[in-house]
Protein backbone atom coordinates (compact mmCIF):
# COMPACT_ATOMS: atom_id res chain seq x y z
CA UNK A 1 0.00 0.00 0.00
CA UNK A 2 1.07 3.31 -0.96
CA UNK A 3 2.10 5.79 1.98
CA UNK A 4 2.01 9.21 1.13
CA UNK A 5 5.65 11.22 2.30
CA UNK A 6 3.58 13.85 4.48
CA UNK A 7 6.90 15.23 5.55
CA UNK A 8 8.15 16.00 2.07
CA UNK A 9 4.79 17.32 0.95
CA UNK A 10 4.52 19.98 4.25
CA UNK A 11 8.05 20.80 3.19
CA UNK A 12 9.01 19.86 7.62
CA UNK A 13 11.32 17.25 9.23
CA UNK A 14 9.71 15.39 12.03
CA UNK A 15 11.25 11.76 11.44
CA UNK A 16 14.10 11.66 13.46
CA UNK A 17 12.70 10.15 16.93
CA UNK A 18 15.05 11.16 20.99
CA UNK A 19 17.74 8.92 21.65
CA UNK A 20 18.42 8.65 25.40
CA UNK A 21 15.97 9.60 28.33
CA UNK A 22 14.84 12.79 29.54
CA UNK A 23 16.65 14.07 33.26
CA UNK A 24 13.51 13.49 35.07
CA UNK A 25 11.54 10.22 34.83
CA UNK A 26 8.37 12.57 34.81
CA UNK A 27 9.01 13.37 30.92
CA UNK A 28 8.80 10.54 28.35
CA UNK A 29 11.13 10.94 25.41
CA UNK A 30 9.72 12.20 22.16
CA UNK A 31 8.54 9.73 19.28
CA UNK A 32 6.37 11.20 16.17
CA UNK A 33 2.97 9.30 16.07
CA UNK A 34 3.12 7.57 12.49
CA UNK A 35 1.36 9.22 9.70
CA UNK A 36 -0.92 6.37 8.43
CA UNK A 37 -2.01 6.11 12.72
CA UNK A 38 -2.98 9.54 12.03
CA UNK A 39 -4.99 9.18 9.00
CA UNK A 40 -7.16 6.49 10.51
CA UNK A 41 -7.80 8.54 13.54
CA UNK A 42 -9.03 11.41 11.85
CA UNK A 43 -10.75 9.51 9.06
CA UNK A 44 -12.65 8.25 11.66
CA UNK A 45 -12.86 11.65 13.73
CA UNK A 46 -12.25 14.65 11.25
CA UNK A 47 -12.25 17.89 12.97
CA UNK A 48 -13.21 21.11 11.69
CA UNK A 49 -11.78 24.43 10.35
CA UNK A 50 -13.02 26.11 13.80
CA UNK A 51 -11.75 23.65 16.21
CA UNK A 52 -8.55 24.77 19.10
CA UNK A 53 -6.22 21.08 19.32
CA UNK A 54 -3.53 21.28 22.14
CA UNK A 55 -0.76 18.83 21.56
CA UNK A 56 1.03 18.08 24.96
CA UNK A 57 4.59 17.26 23.95
CA UNK A 58 4.52 18.28 20.56
CA UNK A 59 8.40 17.82 19.46
CA UNK A 60 8.95 18.78 16.19
CA UNK A 61 5.20 19.72 15.19
CA UNK A 62 3.87 16.77 13.00
CA UNK A 63 0.51 16.79 14.55
CA UNK A 64 0.12 20.44 14.64
CA UNK A 65 0.63 20.43 10.64
CA UNK A 66 -0.70 17.78 10.13
CA UNK A 67 -3.97 18.85 11.26
CA UNK A 68 -3.81 22.54 9.93
CA UNK A 69 -3.04 20.53 6.25
CA UNK A 70 -6.11 18.73 6.54
CA UNK A 71 -8.49 21.21 8.26
CA UNK A 72 -7.43 24.40 9.01
CA UNK A 73 -7.76 24.01 12.85
CA UNK A 74 -5.99 26.25 14.95
CA UNK A 75 -3.02 24.24 16.41
CA UNK A 76 -0.97 24.51 19.67
CA UNK A 77 1.80 22.46 20.67
CA UNK A 78 3.98 22.45 23.88
CA UNK A 79 7.36 21.15 24.24
CA UNK A 80 9.71 21.26 26.86
CA UNK A 81 12.73 20.25 24.57
CA UNK A 82 14.21 23.49 23.70
CA UNK A 83 16.32 21.43 20.50
CA UNK A 84 12.48 20.27 19.18
CA UNK A 85 10.96 23.55 19.99
CA UNK A 86 13.40 25.26 17.68
CA UNK A 87 13.34 22.39 14.97
CA UNK A 88 9.08 23.09 15.24
CA UNK A 89 9.66 26.62 14.58
CA UNK A 90 12.30 26.27 11.04
CA UNK A 91 9.24 23.92 10.09
CA UNK A 92 6.80 26.24 10.59
CA UNK A 93 9.18 28.79 8.62
CA UNK A 94 9.45 26.74 5.68
CA UNK A 95 5.46 25.34 6.45
CA UNK A 96 4.60 28.56 5.38
CA UNK A 97 7.11 29.57 2.80
CA UNK A 98 4.87 26.62 0.50
CA UNK A 99 1.04 27.52 2.22
CA UNK A 100 -0.90 30.27 3.51
CA UNK A 101 -1.36 30.41 7.18
CA UNK A 102 -3.36 33.07 9.27
CA UNK A 103 -1.27 34.49 12.02
CA UNK A 104 -2.07 32.35 15.09
CA UNK A 105 -3.15 29.52 13.02
CA UNK A 106 -0.35 27.31 14.34
CA UNK A 107 1.59 27.92 17.54
CA UNK A 108 4.30 26.61 19.70
CA UNK A 109 5.23 27.31 23.63
CA UNK A 110 8.64 26.57 25.00
CA UNK A 111 7.69 25.05 28.72
CA UNK A 112 6.31 22.36 30.78
CA UNK A 113 3.50 21.00 29.73
CA UNK A 114 1.93 21.64 33.45
CA UNK A 115 2.22 25.81 32.97
CA UNK A 116 0.29 25.86 29.54
CA UNK A 117 -2.25 28.48 30.39
CA UNK A 118 -5.43 26.19 28.95
CA UNK A 119 -7.48 28.67 26.36
CA UNK A 120 -11.45 29.42 26.86
CA UNK A 121 -11.50 28.15 23.11
CA UNK A 122 -9.45 25.12 23.51
CA UNK A 123 -11.70 21.92 22.84
CA UNK A 124 -9.06 19.07 21.71
CA UNK A 125 -6.18 17.78 23.66
CA UNK A 126 -3.34 15.24 22.58
CA UNK A 127 -1.43 12.95 24.71
CA UNK A 128 1.13 10.60 22.92
CA UNK A 129 2.15 9.21 26.40
CA UNK A 130 4.48 12.19 26.73
CA UNK A 131 5.12 12.38 30.74
CA UNK A 132 4.47 10.55 34.19
CA UNK A 133 0.69 10.35 35.65
CA UNK A 134 1.09 13.08 38.08
CA UNK A 135 1.72 15.61 35.43
CA UNK A 136 -1.53 14.52 33.64
CA UNK A 137 -3.17 14.69 36.10
CA UNK A 138 -2.00 18.10 36.70
CA UNK A 139 -3.13 19.20 33.50
CA UNK A 140 -6.49 18.10 33.88
CA UNK A 141 -7.15 20.08 37.06
CA UNK A 142 -5.84 22.80 34.63
CA UNK A 143 -8.70 21.75 32.30
CA UNK A 144 -11.39 22.13 35.03
CA UNK A 145 -10.30 25.61 35.93
CA UNK A 146 -10.83 26.36 32.22
CA UNK A 147 -13.95 24.73 32.15
CA UNK A 148 -15.39 27.21 35.04
CA UNK A 149 -14.39 29.93 33.63
CA UNK A 150 -16.00 29.05 30.02
CA UNK A 151 -18.24 25.69 30.52
CA UNK A 152 -17.68 23.83 26.94
CA UNK A 153 -17.31 20.27 25.19
CA UNK A 154 -13.98 18.92 25.59
CA UNK A 155 -12.29 16.05 23.69
CA UNK A 156 -8.81 14.09 24.93
CA UNK A 157 -7.27 11.63 22.64
CA UNK A 158 -4.71 9.55 23.57
CA UNK A 159 -2.16 7.29 21.42
CA UNK A 160 -0.52 4.41 22.59
CA UNK A 161 -1.77 5.24 26.30
CA UNK A 162 -0.74 4.06 29.75
CA UNK A 163 -2.51 1.61 31.69
CA UNK A 164 -2.45 4.24 34.51
CA UNK A 165 -3.23 7.25 31.87
CA UNK A 166 -6.76 4.82 30.99
CA UNK A 167 -7.31 3.86 34.71
CA UNK A 168 -7.52 7.63 35.67
CA UNK A 169 -10.02 8.40 33.21
CA UNK A 170 -12.00 5.43 32.81
CA UNK A 171 -13.07 6.22 36.50
CA UNK A 172 -12.44 9.95 36.05
CA UNK A 173 -16.37 11.24 36.97
CA UNK A 174 -16.67 13.76 34.17
CA UNK A 175 -15.39 11.93 31.44
CA UNK A 176 -16.70 8.90 29.17
CA UNK A 177 -14.88 7.22 26.90
CA UNK A 178 -16.12 8.20 22.96
CA UNK A 179 -14.38 5.92 20.88
CA UNK A 180 -11.25 3.54 20.55
CA UNK A 181 -9.72 3.53 17.43
CA UNK A 182 -7.07 0.80 16.65
CA UNK A 183 -4.45 1.38 14.14
CA UNK A 184 -2.53 -2.16 14.88
CA UNK A 185 -3.54 -5.24 16.86
CA UNK A 186 -6.73 -5.43 18.88
CA UNK A 187 -4.62 -6.83 21.63
CA UNK A 188 -1.82 -4.42 21.90
CA UNK A 189 -2.01 -0.40 22.86
CA UNK A 190 -1.58 0.91 19.58
CA UNK A 191 -4.37 2.47 19.50
CA UNK A 192 -6.13 6.05 20.15
CA UNK A 193 -8.50 6.20 22.85
CA UNK A 194 -10.91 9.35 23.14
CA UNK A 195 -12.74 10.72 26.04
CA UNK A 196 -15.24 13.45 25.90
CA UNK A 197 -15.76 15.65 28.34
CA UNK A 198 -19.78 15.22 30.37
CA UNK A 199 -20.16 19.07 31.27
Amino acid sequence: MYKLNYDKLLHIETEEIQFGFNKSYHYHRYEPTPYEHLEKLFHEFPLHKTDYVVDFGCGKGRLNFFIHYLFQSTVTGIEMNEEFYQDALYNLEKYRENRKVREGKINFHLGKAEGYAIQPEDNYFYFFNPFSLPIFQKIISNLFYSLEEKSRIVKIILYFPSNEYLFFMDNHAFFEKEADVHVGNKTDKDHFVIYKSIY
